[in-house]
């Protein structure tokens, strides 16, 4: 293990490696976007479900 006082120095990522890394997160974003869709659509339809059909049948 290194020492706290211990400086190392930082090389610059390549482009093909940042191009790389940035597609990685994007597919990352976009299924994180799906699954938070389709856990909230899951909770609405199963609250509408749970209040059943006279949900729809009340006066307005």
């Amino acid at each position: 293990m290194s020492s706290p006082n211990e400086i190392r120095a930082v090389e610059p990522e390549s482009p093909q490696v940042a191009e790389a890394r940035k597609r990685v997160r994007r597919r990352r974003s976009i299924a994180l976007a799906i699954a938070l869709a389709l856990f909230a659509v899951t909770f609405y339809t199963l609250t509408i479900v749970k209040m059943g059909p006279a949900l729809f049948d009340r006066a307005m």
